[in-house]
C-alpha cells in the first residue's frame, strides 16, 4: 500500500520519478520508502515502487537510483555564503597549519603574483587558521608581515572572522598608534610598552574599513555565483546568510532574476550594538530591506527571504582572543611552560555586546514586527544573556510565530541546557568544531578549566535536554564540508590525518545519533527558518528539494560519513548539480 497518496486515484503523470532506492524521508516517523514522484516542483508520491506505474507517462523522466539513498536537501541555518564566495576568489591560506616561515611564504607568493599593485594596493589574505600555527602557541605580530618583500598595506583575516593581523603600512595609513583607543566591542592588542602589536579583535577590525577598496557589484555577483556552485555540490538546497547587508542580498537577488539562484536564500540582517540602542531605527532599516527583496512564501523556484535579524553577544572563547563572555573567569598559567600551574584568572572576557535592557527592548520590537532573531553566543555568559533576553520576549510572544535561535553555543552552563527546550530557542552549533583540534585543545582546554571543558560543544547534552538542535556550518570560518561536520556531530572525533595528538573524542558529550544529526541539518534547520511546512522532509505536498548520496550514511561506519559525496542535488524538482559519477541505469523519458 502506498503511503501519502490514494493508490487507486487516476493522477496525472509525474514529471520525474525516482525508483529502486532508499528514500529516507525525515518525516515524524523517519520513514523509509522505495520510490518518490515529483510534479510541478512538488512531491506527489512517496511509497512502494509497485504503485509508480500510474504516475509514469510518455514524458516522465524515470531515474533508477540503483539502491542509493535519496534524502531531503541540506538546510544550513548559519553561514556567510557571499563572504565564502569572495574567499574562494581571493588570496587564501586555506585554513592550513603553518609555521611562521610557511605563513610568510604563502603571502609572499600572492604578492609576487600581483606585483602590478605595488606600492599602494591593499592585499587582504583570507582563511588564516590563527589557532593552528606551528608550533602550537605561536603568536604573530606586525613584524612577521613587515619582513615581506613589499610596500603594500596587508591585512590577514583569521578564519574565525573575529581577528585581523595588519602590517605596519596598513596601521600607518589608518593612523593607528599607541594613543588609538579601543572601539566599542573591540580591542587593539598591545605589547608591554602599550604599542599595538598588529592584532585587531572584533570591531577593532573595522578601523581599516574606510581605507579598503569597496567590493564592486560585479565582484559580489561573481562571489555569489561561486558560492551557489559550492553549495549545490555539497547538497545544500537552503541556506541562511547569518550577517547579511543590503549589498549581499542584492547580489543573490540579481542572480534570482536571471534564473540562476540554485538554493533557497534566507537572510538575517546584522544589527550592531550601537544600532541596537535605537531599536525603532534598527527595525525600520531591516523592514526596508525586507520590503525591497523578500518574495513571500516559498515556491518551487528558489526565492529570496528576508525576515531575520542577527545580533552578536560576544566574540570567540579561544586563545589568543578570549572575547567570549564567560560566567566564570578564564584560567591562566601561573607557572611555566615546563611546569604549568593553571588556575582561574581575573578576566571573564568583555561585557556582553548588548546590555540586558537594550537586548530585551530590541528583541520585543523585532518580534512585534514578525522578525526572527539569531544571536551569536560562544561563551556560557553570552548564552545565558541571550536566553534571558529570549525569555523576556517569550512572555509576550509565546508559540511558534517567532523562531528564536542562538548560534555556536560552544560553552553552555548545564543549568541552561533545559532552557532551550522550555523557551523553544533553537541552538545552531557548528558541528565540525566538536572535535580535538588546535582550537579546542591548545586554544581552549586549559584556559577553560576541566569543569567547563568537559561540556565544550554540547550538541548531545542539548539534544538530551530537549533542545531542537539545528545545524550551521559558519562557512567560511571553516571549509565548506557538511558531511565532515555531520561525522563530527556523531563521533566527536577529528579526521585520521589530524594525527595522534588530536585522536579520540572531545569532552564528555555523548554526541548525536545519525538520525538526530540528519534531522538537525534538514527538518530542524527548516523549522528555524520558518520553512518546515514546505521543506526539510520528503512528504507529499512539500517542495521537491532532495539529494542522492554515493553511499548509505546509515549503513557505513560512522567515521566514513565524512567521505560521503553528493551525486545529485534537486531544488524544486530541478537538477542544480549532477556529479560525473552519477549514472542512472536506463535513465530516459517514457
Amino acid at each position: 500500500v502506498a503511503w501519502g497518496v490514494d493508490a487507486a486515484a487516476a493522477d496525472p503523470a509525474a514529471d520525474t520519478v525516482y525508483r529502486n532506492g532508499r528514500i529516507y524521508t525525515v518525516d515524524a516517523r523517519n520513514s523509509t520508502h522505495e520510490a518518490l514522484a515529483v510534479r510541478d516542483g512538488k512531491i506527489v508520491y512517496v511509497g512502494v515502487e509497485a504503485d509508480l506505474a500510474r504516475l509514469i507517462g510518455r514524458e516522465t523522466r524515470v531515474i533508477d537510483l540503483g539502491g542509493r539513498v535519496l534524502m531531503p536537501g541540506l538546510v544550513d541555518a548559519h553561514m556567510h555564503p557571499l563572504s565564502g564566495g569572495l574567499k574562494l576568489l581571493a588570496c587564501s591560506l586555506d585554513y592550513a597549519a603553518l609555521t611562521v616561515e610557511q605563513f610568510r611564504a604563502r603571502i609572499q607568493a600572492c604578492l609576487d603574483q600581483t606585483r602590478d599593485q605595488e606600492p599602494d594596493g591593499w592585499l587582504e589574505v583570507e582563511s588564516w587558521f590563527q589557532q593552528n600555527m606551528l608550533p602550537p602557541g605561536t603568536a604573530l605580530s606586525r613584524a612577521d608581515l613587515d619582513a615581506l618583500d613589499t610596500q603594500r598595506p596587508i591585512l590577514v583575516h583569521s578564519s574565525f572572522g573575529h581577528s585581523t593581523l595588519a602590517n605596519g603600512r596598513a596601521m600607518q595609513l589608518a593612523n593607528i598608534t599607541s594613543a588609538t583607543a579601543d572601539p566599542e566591542a573591540g580591542a587593539i592588542a598591545r605589547d608591554a610598552a602599550g604599542q599595538p602589536t598588529g592584532i585587531f579583535e572584533e570591531s577593532a577590525q573595522g578601523l581599516f574599513d574606510g581605507l579598503l577598496p569597496e567590493t564592486t557589484a560585479a565582484q559580489r555577483l561573481a562571489a555569489a555565483q561561486a558560492s551557489l556552485e559550492a553549495l549545490a555540490a555539497q547538497g545544500i538546497t537552503t541556506f541562511l546568510d547569518a550577517s547579511a547587508d543590503p549589498e549581499t542580498v542584492a547580489a543573490y537577488a540579481a542572480l534570482q532574476r536571471e534564473g540562476k539562484l540554485t538554493a533557497r536564500a534566507h537572510f538575517a540582517m546584522e544589527i550592531t550594538p550601537p544600532e541596537g540602542r535605537n531599536p525603532d531605527q534598527a527595525v525600520d532599516a531591516l523592514l526596508r530591506v525586507a520590503r525591497q527583496y523578500d518574495q513571500g512564501p516559498l515556491t518551487a523556484q528558489p526565492t529570496i527571504t528576508v525576515r531575520g535579524a542577527k545580533l552578536y553577544m560576544d566574540g570567540v572563547i579561544t586563545a589568543p582572543a578570549f572575547t567570549g563572555v564567560m560566567l566564570e573567569p578564564y584560567w591562566v598559567n601561573r607557572g611555566t611552560a615546563e611546569q604549568a600551574d593553571w588556575a582561574p584568572g581575573a578576566s571573564r572576557g568583555p561585557e556582553p555586546y548588548f546590555a540586558a535592557e537594550v537586548l530585551k527592548t530590541l528583541l520585543l520590537q523585532l518580534a512585534a514586527a514578525g522578525i526572527d532573531t539569531q544571536i551569536h553566543a560562544d561563551g556560557d555568559g553570552a548564552t545565558r544573556y541571550a536566553l534571558d533576553g529570549f525569555a523576556a520576549m517569550r512572555e509576550q510572544f509565546p508559540g511558534e510565530r517567532i523562531r528564536a535561535a542562538i548560534a555556536h553555543v560552544e560553552i553552555v552552563d548545564p543549568a541552561d541546557f533545559p532552557r532551550f527546550g522550555r523557551l523553544d530557542v533553537i541552538p545552531v552549533p557548528s558541528f565540525q568544531w566538536a572535535k580535538p583540534a588546535a582550537d579546542t585543545i591548545e586554544g581552549a582546554r586549559d584556559y577553560l578549566g576541566p569543569a567547563r571543558f568537559k561540556y565544550m560543544e554540547p550538541l548531545g547534552f542539548l539534544h538530551e535536554a530537549g533542545a531542537r538542535v539545528a545545524y550551521g556550518s559558519d562557512w567560511p570560518v571553516d571549509p565548506l564540508n557538511e558531511w565532515f561536520g555531520l561525522k563530527v556531530g556523531v563521533t566527536r572525533t577529528n579526521a585520521p590525518d589530524a594525527g595522534p595528538h588530536y585522536a579520540g573524542r572531545l569532552g564528555e558529550d555523548p554526541g548525536l545519533s545519525r538520525e538526530s544529526a540528519v534531522r538537525a541539518i534538514t527538518a530542524n534547520s527548516s523549522y528555524a527558518l520558518h520553512g518546515d511546512a514546505e521543506i526539510g522532509s520528503l512528504e507529499v505536498g512539500k517542495l521537491a528539494d532532495l539529494i542522492v548520496l554515493d553511499r548509505d550514511l546509515f549503513a557505513i561506519p560512522a567515521e566514513e560519513i565524512a567521505d560521503i559525496r553528493v551525486l545529485l542535488t534537486v531544488v524544486g524538482g530541478r537538477e542544480v548539480y549532477r556529479s560525473a559519477e552519477f549514472h542512472s541505469p536506463g535513465e530516459a523519458s517514457r
